[in-house]
């Protein structure tokens, strides 16, 4: 059994070191090659042994990490773990730059469903990607380079009650649009430090026709990344970026019991799940005995639906399928086989009992914080789960000893969904819709328990040493 503290330690430092989709990728990928697993590329041909542990990712949003059992032949199956890397934000506009009232201001997106108003009055920075341009001798290439500013650079401040007196009565109702833009500096503090600073539009100066990253963002905001990368403001050609909390994800509560931390949903199913399987294949015994194929998939865009090439809508997932297969025989068919052997286990987090709002849940289907793992039901399809899957991830469970709970969404509201719908549709695999219960589901500071990381994780890992044996016993379609 993991010890809870170190576990909790370990998790806290994914989460802080993650602050975007391309921050989490990168942190798994430096696990991953800590763990033994070399990395792989989809633009080359693979030459995959059995007994060996390989990862790949795809625009740097998204990974898929496999260890392939020594007894693999094949044909035999999947044990699949999928979550996604990504979480609601705010993404910089393409023309980030805006001036009004004296104040530069920051152009943002809203990006998934969050709880928008839950962004205002925090201490906000930047972090993302930025494509750079780089000269030597002579030579022009370009960049995949990672960012994040430190410092709270932004701030999104709420109006006073002074001059909102109806907010308490009536709700908080920010225009996304007008809103909710963040604010990076006064203009004439950007003037003062030689920045150049942009007259109000409002005043009625003329707008210039602009295509440059220096004049699509302000030269400051240009300048502070310029300076973390190490390069000049120029060199930078392109950029995705995203506001971002600069309060640390950390462990709380009077009993220290809870962690409080952005991006739960749906970090901490990427973390359980990765550290599982690298925990699940880091013996030379642990693979001796396996004919499958363990698999850990960490897809982008599930807040937006997947539908993306680095998406669960993607061909990721049947591609690596088929790459591994093909690997060990020329036969096309033998994927068609794989994929009825296959399990796959699409974690995303689940929704605990709240306690100021209990009629929001089924009576009967009450997932509370240190329960365990929650096995998402719905007749609908919105997850994927049905008996013969949910029996395969609750008999694991008995056999050691973990908790689990069962989620169904009230008749008279909406269900949310996750990628365990659409992979289960588009490659055909046997899905159960998992997650571990947690209270401010897409805020920018959401809570779980610090139990409930070590109950999934377990779980996870267990699920991988044990999927085979029991999927052996298992009879349905005969």
């Amino acid at each position: 059994m993991a010890n809870t503290s170190s576990l909790v330690s370990d998790f806290l430092s994914f989460l802080n070191a993650s602050p975007t989709a391309f921050h989490a990728v990168d942190e798994s990928k430096r696990r991953l090659r800590n763990a033994g697993y070399q990395q792989i590329s989809e633009r080359d041909d693979w030459k995959l042994e059995a007994g060996k542990k390989y990862f790949f990712t795809r625009n740097y949003s998204t990974i898929v990490a496999f260890a392939i059992g020594n007894k693999y032949e094949a044909g035999n199956g999947f044990h699949i773990i999928g979550a996604h890397t990504d979480s609601p934000c705010l993404k910089l506009k393409p023309v980030s730059k805006i001036t009004k009232g004296g104040c530069l201001e920051v152009g943002v997106q809203t990006y998934g469903g969050g709880l928008w108003y839950t962004w205002f009055d925090r201490d906000l920075t930047v972090a993302g990607r930025v494509i750079l341009k780089e000269d030597k001798a002579g030579s022009v290439s370009y960049s995949h380079r990672l960012v994040r500013i430190e410092d709270p650079i932004m701030r999104i401040p709420t109006l006073a009650i002074h001059l909102d007196r109806n907010v308490n009565s009536e709700g908080f109702k920010p225009n996304t649009q007008t809103h909710l833009v963040p604010i990076l500096a006064t203009a004439i503090k950007a003037e003062l430090n030689k920045v150049p600073a942009e007259v109000d539009e409002n005043e009625g100066e003329k707008k210039c026709i602009e295509t440059s990253s220096k004049s699509k963002h302000h030269p400051l905001l240009m300048e502070i990344i310029a300076n973390a990368l190490g390069c000049k403001p120029d060199e930078i050609c392109d950029f995705e970026l995203q506001a971002c909390d600069t309060q640390p994800s950390i462990l709380a509560g009077a009993a220290k019991e809870f962690i409080f931390s952005g991006r739960l949903d749906n970090l901490c199913m990427s973390f359980c799940s990765l550290k599982a399987l690298i925990d699940a294949t880091s013996s030379g015994n642990d693979l001796a005995e396996e004919s499958g194929v363990r698999m850990v998939a960490l897809f982008d865009h599930e807040e937006v639906g997947s539908n993306s090439a680095q998406g669960a809508g993607s061909t990721v997932m049947i591609d690596a399928m088929s790459h591994i297969t093909s690997c060990f025989s020329s036969d096309a068919k033998v994927l068609k086989k794989a994929i009825q052997k296959s399990l796959l286990v699409s974690a995303d987090m689940a929704h605990a009992l709240h306690p100021n709002f209990m009629d929001k849940h089924e009576e009967n289907h009450q997932p509370k914080m240190h329960g365990g793992l929650v096995i998402k039901h719905n007749a609908n399809q919105r997850y994927a789960t049905n008996a013969v899957t949910s029996f395969v991830f609750r008999e694991i469970a008995e056999k050691h000893n973990l908790p689990v709970q069962d989620f169904v969404v009230r008749n008279d509201m909406a269900c949310g969904s996750t990628i365990g719908p659409i992979l289960a549709s588009s490659v055909g695999i046997r899905t159960v819709d998992v997650g571990a219960p947690q209270l401010s589901m897409h805020s920018i500071r959401e809570m779980c328990a610090a139990d409930d990381v070590k109950h999934s994780y377990e779980h996870f890992k267990a699920f991988f040493q044990e999927f085979t044996h029991l999927d052996s016993k298992l009879t349905v379609d005969v």
